[in-house]
């Protein structure tokens, strides 16, 4: 199995540790780069390979503009993800409204992060805990989309779209749940039929939209 390459880059190193602990306990990320700074960061992408950049947004010395025009012009495939605190309008508006790059809270559950990150290796978007005011339009018209098709689903399946999302496998689910196994594949696979697609990744980016 391949794994996804990540930068993580952070002012503070409690927080880089934290989420190397977090990727730790998980299979498919593997951590290239650690970085305290905006240059190292800028370096660590440039030079590492990295498959997505997880960043703080205010960097000091360099940009989140600057981070993104810097990818944009060398024709880098990286995927940035911003790991931000309380995002703000001015700061990222502009690259969201282009769908340049993702957003993640630090107020997210670890599970949360870990499965956003899966959606983005998988070409998908994430906007996770963003300010009402920092959804872009098209994201808004999305979400009506997104919430005319989940009006198919029954309590219990969104139930369990919800727990997919937050990474629990499905004998997770159904200890949760005081269900069955085998209730919970069943669950699953009207879930797919209903919302027309075919994998776990697919129902986890339905469900990060909603959030």
């Amino acid at each position: 199995m391949r794994r996804t390459r990540l930068v993580i880059a952070d002012r503070h190193p409690i927080v880089l540790q934290g989420l190397a602990s977090v990727f730790a306990a998980v299979r498919d990320f593997e951590i290239v780069a650690s970085c305290s700074d905006g240059a190292s960061c800028v370096e660590a992408i440039r030079n590492s390979g990295s498959d997505i950049a997880l960043l703080e947004d205010a960097f000091p010395d360099v940009t989140s503009a600057e981070i993104l025009a810097m990818i944009d012009g060398e024709r880098l495939s990286t995927r940035v993800v911003f790991f931000a605190a309380e995002a703000q309008q001015g700061e990222l508006a502009p690259p969201l409204a282009a769908g340049a790059c993702n957003v993640i809270s630090k107020h997210a559950s670890p599970e949360t992060l870990v499965q956003s990150l899966r959606v983005v290796a998988e070409g998908g978007t994430v906007l996770v805990g963003l300010a009402p005011g920092l959804v872009p339009a098209a994201k808004e018209a999305d979400g009506a989309v997104v919430d005319n098709v989940l009006a198919v689903l029954t309590d219990r399946e969104r139930e369990i779209m919800r727990l997919v999302s937050e990474g629990l496998s499905n004998k997770a689910i159904a200890r949760r749940l005081n269900l069955s196994q085998g209730t919970i594949k069943v669950h699953l696979h009207h879930i797919y039929q209903k919302l027309e697609i075919n994998n776990r990744t697919a129902l986890a980016a339905l469900a990060m939209s909603q959030r």
